[in-house]
């Protein structure tokens, strides 16, 4: 079975296999009990958000992780959790809207 780390590089390669934007990666290892990584990723339309929500889910479907995905394409806003890495799926105006990522700044970024 993979590792968090693992896994979320898998996730990223999905996604950007479906032209994701603006991939953001925080390692929270050592300040979330939740997760060990939260990703922030950008998507053009309800359509796009729904093919990368559906290409992390599909990528990952053979490794044994639990998946689940909330929130709507049209929202735009998809969350998909894999437990040991969080994904938003934002669409851009709904992403700068919440800027999720002042949450986790002070966390390291993952290249």
């Amino acid at each position: 079975m993979m590792d968090s780390l693992e896994l979320m590089r898998c996730a990223r390669e999905a996604l950007l296999s479906k032209k994701a934007a603006n991939i953001t990666v925080f390692d929270v290892r050592n300040t979330s009990p939740v997760t060990d990584y939260y990703m922030i990723v950008s998507g053009s339309t309800a359509a796009q958000l729904k093919a990368l929500a559906s290409a992390v889910a599909t990528s990952l479907k053979t490794t044994g992780f639990t998946i689940r995905v909330s929130g709507t394409p049209e929202d735009g806003w998809v969350v998909v959790d894999l437990f040991d890495v969080v994904i938003h799926i934002f669409q851009a105006e709904v992403r700068e809207y919440y800027s999720i990522e002042e949450l986790w700044a002070d966390n390291p970024r993952v290249e």
